[in-house]
């Protein structure tokens, strides 16, 4: 005997917008919670993460250095020294980065959290056998979301922390970074990373609701690979090594993508077959 679809409860317009209030007020209270937590941990995340880029020994010149000498290509990245220093041009410049730093640290360090609380205000309205299906979203879309910001951290931040501290115009011009500018652009390499690891997640609700298929992913591959080379060229510094570096895990998620996808429409597609043998 087939198992009976149990449909989503209904709600009114202002149930949902107080439901939504009531997430969206949980999460930014884990946000805060472990904001915090990072708040409190200044001399970590500072002198420890934030400028672990800026340190000769960081990790990823050290691989790089090692990949060059094997290569025999030039030390880019053997370097014992960035010649660049951080400084504050403004009275509560260090302040106001400590406590911006501190609210997203608790965001991304919150993620799997705010996932959870989306998926709580999402999950009512979907079928019973839907949300089985959907079952992992939360483990699967943070781990996608923390390998982008680890990719960003240990890949997109050093290249051009390395590239833009080392370049300059004329030798009378020394680089004083502020530190705003500093910490935008570790931020921002970390930030986008994590969203742009979340492709395969976007393609697979997509593909539920009918807005893109394997095939329309197949046929738009070529422009897709522009598209990848010239966000890689915005984030990255303007090297072809670096670009290749950025792009190459850019273009595995996105034939991830395409195979999530033609998972997802086979799925359907079995899914009404069963549906119309029942109906006879």
């Amino acid at each position: 005997m087939a198992k009976k679809v149990t449909k989503p409860e209904e709600m009114s317009f202002l149930d949902h917008l107080e439901e939504l209030r009531w997430h969206l007020i949980r999460s930014t209270a884990a946000v805060v919670i472990v904001g915090i937590v990072a708040f409190v941990a200044k001399d970590f995340v500072f002198d420890t993460v934030i400028f672990g880029p800026k340190k000769p020994e960081f990790p990823t010149y050290e691989f790089f250095c090692k990949i060059s000498r094997v290569l025999g290509l030039d030390e880019t990245f053997c370097t014992k020294e960035l010649p660049f220093r951080i400084q504050s041009r403004e009275m509560a410049g260090q302040f106001s980065a400590h406590i911006w730093t501190s609210i997203w640290a608790g965001f991304i360090l919150a993620f799997p959290y705010i996932l959870y609380e989306m998926w709580k205000f999402v999950s009512p309205g979907l079928y019973e056998n839907e949300r089985k299906n959907a079952r992992g979203f939360i483990f699967i879309a943070s781990f996608l979301f923390f390998l982008g910001v680890l990719f960003g951290y240990y890949v997109i931040a050093p290249l051009s922390i390395n590239f833009l501290a080392t370049y300059q115009v004329s030798k009378q011009v020394f680089n004083d970074i502020d530190l705003s500018s500093y910490i935008s652009t570790v931020r921002a390499s970390v930030i986008a990373c994590g969203l742009i690891f979340e492709l395969p997640i976007i393609i697979y609700f997509l593909t539920k609701v009918g807005l893109v298929t394997p095939e329309v992913l197949r046929k738009y591959r070529k422009i897709s690979l522009v598209v990848v080379l010239i966000l890689s060229a915005v984030i990255t510094p303007p090297d072809v090594a670096s670009q290749i570096v950025v792009a190459i895990p850019i273009l595995i998620l996105y034939e991830i993508s395409i195979l999530i996808s033609k998972t997802v429409i086979k799925k359907e597609e079995r899914k009404l077959k069963k549906d119309v043998k029942r109906s006879k």
